[in-house]
């Protein structure tokens, strides 16, 4: 499908032809994102930022896309600051917002509230999260971050193992990427979690039913063999209704010792964040900061090309790239995202 004037809502919309084309635009948006060149196609247009649940990266990071594309940004934060607080309902706000702006993002904390949002609208809308939902552009920023990773290892995404640990009942990253990484071939796919915390059994079903390898394990010691990619996430707590989660344990814990367990000096180490990190919650450690396998933050920079090259494409100036950049002039840091690991330490 074209995204020319279309929402984005789930990862089910997007072929992996979609994805090469949308990953070979924000390679040409990276200049732009790393702050060496300006281009501005979307001056005086107005993006809609509706973020009616807590977030740092994904908010700023779409807002970042849009005003490095010359955009103006309007945003509202939590329901307090809503006329939702006054009992207006979803319908009414989005047809109200939509007179007002180009293009919407919205962030909700019910699973399909973002589609909700777009079905009162006639402008586009994009899915920032939905509860439990999906994360539509996180998958597409992770499956990016894995793509430079592996170019610059010289592996191949196909056939790789790949670790989802944590909390895979409600983490929304996960059910999005895990969808987007079964389009490809052959991969073995191992699922480290509490009991109480399995992935949802549609999301098995489609992963098998695609005829990838999947395991499903609840201690460090049965993970079989050496992973390509280890994907973290905390325990979404903010979802929990009746869940007691008694077993949290060690082995859910991503520091030095897991991964020296179940990886190597090429194994690359993600996160969506944020990431919780007090010692007893378990979840990627911070022991690990200055490790060059540790993808997170090259992750988070990663969301401004693919955001923007979604904004391009979705507002119809994809095909202005290039022909209209001009050197930033102002300071800026000598390094940006990969740029400043030193990856010989490996």
């Amino acid at each position: 499908m074209s995204l020319l004037g279309e929402h984005f809502l789930s990862i089910d919309q997007i072929s992996l032809d979609e994805v090469e084309k949308l990953f070979a635009l924000s390679d040409q948006f990276l200049p732009v994102a790393n702050r060496k060149m300006i281009f501005r196609p979307l001056e005086g247009a107005v993006l809609g930022s509706l973020f009616f649940e807590a977030s740092t990266r994904t908010r700023v990071s779409f807002e970042a896309a849009f005003n490095r594309l010359g955009g103006s940004v309007c945003s509202t934060t939590g329901f307090t600051f809503s006329s939702m607080a006054k009992g207006e309902s979803i319908y009414d706000t989005s047809r109200v917002i939509s007179g007002y702006v180009d293009i919407l993002v919205i962030r909700h904390p019910d699973k399909g509230s973002v589609a909700e949002f777009a079905t009162a609208t006639n402008v586009p809308v994009i899915n920032g999260g939905d509860g439990p939902g999906e994360h539509p552009t996180q998958a597409l920023l992770d499956l990016y971050t894995i793509r430079t990773e592996f170019r610059r290892l010289g592996k191949s995404l196909a056939g790789s193992h790949i670790l989802f640990v944590g909390d895979l009942k409600y983490g929304r990253t996960v059910h999005s990427l895990i969808k987007l990484l079964s389009l490809y071939e052959n991969l073995h796919v191992t699922l480290l979690n509490p009991p109480e915390l399995t992935l949802p059994g549609a999301l098995l079903d489609i992963v098998s039913r695609r005829g990838h390898r999947v395991d499903t394990c609840h201690n460090l010691a049965s993970v079989d063999g050496k992973v390509d990619i280890i994907y973290a996430t905390r325990i979404q707590k903010e979802r929990f209704s009746d869940e007691s989660i008694g077993g949290y344990t060690q082995d859910y814990h991503v520091n030095g010792n897991f991964l020296s367990q179940v990886g190597d000096g090429h194994t690359v180490l993600m996160h969506p964040l944020p990431r919780d990190s007090a010692h007893e919650a378990n979840d990627l450690s911070v022991s690990l900061n200055k490790d060059p396998r540790l993808a997170i933050f090259r992750q988070t920079d990663n969301g401004i090309p693919i955001r923007m090259a979604l904004f391009a494409s979705i507002l119809g100036v994809d095909k202005q790239v290039e022909r209209e950049f001009r050197p930033v002039g102002w300071w800026t840091p000598r390094a940006i995202g990969p740029g400043d690991t030193d990856f010989s330490a490996i």
